[in-house]
């Protein structure tokens, strides 16, 4: 139960991450992922230089542990970016959100899990929450022009729900790894902006304290207790509840822009708690093997 907690915050941190992207305003994408996980790995550097950690302790793994981690990191930033790069971005992040969904039905394949009617049935009805949210309420159209940024959307989707679930593959793997893939990450970053974009640094005390708050919360803690949730935690109920991202986006958009509150959004609002709570009802009912 508390692995299950600890990975939930994860959930609630990446809420603010359109909040905070939106104030960086002008910094392109893969800068912005560059700057965000090298902060993530100097948060890590800074936990191990407190507690006289050695830094090369966390190094010592296989080929196939970096591969995982980085891929699971860059790989769903590259295909996200390039999503809203080739295709509009309300299909793109409709197809993306499949994930919490794709992590719910990955979850039985692993030993000792099983996959209930109820953990299906609360991750659908999250996704008609989140169809309501990034739609708000009005029909999608997918075109055979945009089938590249399609495609890339649901890479994106099958690489953060496929790194999640395989993380329980790799329980032995210490979470503090993690922040060599942020750095790992941010290297990788910085390449794919010098080939892609054009440097734009942010202007005024308010657009750095965005990426630092992004570099701290959702780009840095969250990666480290979601870590530990799909290790430890139950991974369908996390699942489930990761539809409560884009709920908590929109709420703060709504509470800091200009962005109006409708009836697609109290719709959604129900559907995500509604569905987060149906797919945890063994979670409520008392402690289980898998939290």
């Amino acid at each position: 139960m508390q692995a299950t907690l600890i990975g939930s915050s994860a959930v609630l941190l990446w809420g603010s991450l359109a909040l905070f992207t939106d104030m960086t305003e002008r910094v392109p994408p893969f800068q912005l992922v560059a700057m965000t996980f090298a902060l993530a790995f100097l948060l890590a550097a800074g936990k191990w230089l407190l507690r006289r950690e050695a830094w090369s302790a966390h190094l010592r793994h296989p080929p196939k542990v970096w591969i995982f981690g980085v891929t699971g990191l860059f790989g769903y930033h590259f295909f996200y970016f390039m999503a809203l790069k080739n295709a509009p971005p309300v299909d793109a992040s409709l197809i993306a959100y499949l994930w919490p969904l794709l992590i719910v039905v990955f979850s039985a394949l692993l030993p000792g899990e099983r996959l209930r009617w109820f953990h299906l049935a609360g991750a659908l009805l999250g996704l008609i929450g989140c169809a309501l949210l990034v739609t708000k309420g009005g029909a999608v159209e997918f075109r055979s022009e945009f089938m590249i940024g399609y495609s890339a959307a649901a890479a994106c989707a099958l690489t953060w729900s496929g790194y999640s679930v395989l993380s329980r593959r790799f329980k032995a793997v210490p979470t503090d790894t993690v922040g060599w893939f942020c750095g790992a990450t941010a290297v990788l970053g910085l390449i794919a902006h010098l080939v892609f974009e054009e440097t734009v640094m942010p202007s005024g005390g308010a657009q750095w304290l965005a990426v630092l708050a992004l570099g701290l919360g959702p780009v840095g803690i969250a990666f480290f207790t979601w870590d530990i949730g799909m290790k430890r935690g139950n991974i369908r109920a996390l699942g489930a509840f990761s539809y409560a991202a884009p709920l908590i986006s929109v709420l703060l958009l709504i509470a800091f822009t200009d962005e109006e509150a409708t009836w697609p959004v109290a719709l959604a609002c129900a559907a995500i708690v509604g569905g987060a709570l149906l797919a945890s009802a063994e979670l409520l009912k008392g402690p289980s093997k898998s939290a």
